[in-house]
């Protein structure tokens, strides 16, 4: 995943793509449906830079060409890349410490 720029190409809320915009990491809904089963932008990130927790859904996400990128909302480093190649989905944890997985609530204790 290297040659990845994780600014250029981000897309303004018009549709414009510009250096600085950036959506938030609800983006990363359905890329990330494809390797995990639950809702992963619910999931919780630790930022390896500053040590923030914060949901996927709050990081800043630039693309999507390329891939996707998701920056800390604290910091601003790289935490997670999400890039899609013909065969394969490509993920890229490099700035997390530890990925927190919610589990579902109407899921029973086993007895």
């Amino acid at each position: 995943m290297t040659g990845i720029d994780e600014r250029d190409g981000a897309q303004g809320g018009d549709g414009t793509h510009g250096a600085g915009a950036a959506w938030d990491g609800n983006v990363m809904a359905g890329p990330l449906s494809e390797l995990f089963a639950l809702d992963v932008t619910a999931a919780v990130v630790r930022c390896r830079g500053c040590g923030r927790a914060a949901e996927v859904a709050t990081l800043r996400v630039y693309g999507p060409e390329p891939g996707l990128v998701g920056r800390c909302p604290g910091c601003d480093d790289v935490l997670l890349r999400v890039v899609r190649t013909p065969d394969a989905v490509w993920l890229d944890l490099g700035g997390v410490t530890s990925l927190r997985v919610p589990t579902p609530r109407n899921h029973a204790a086993p007895s």
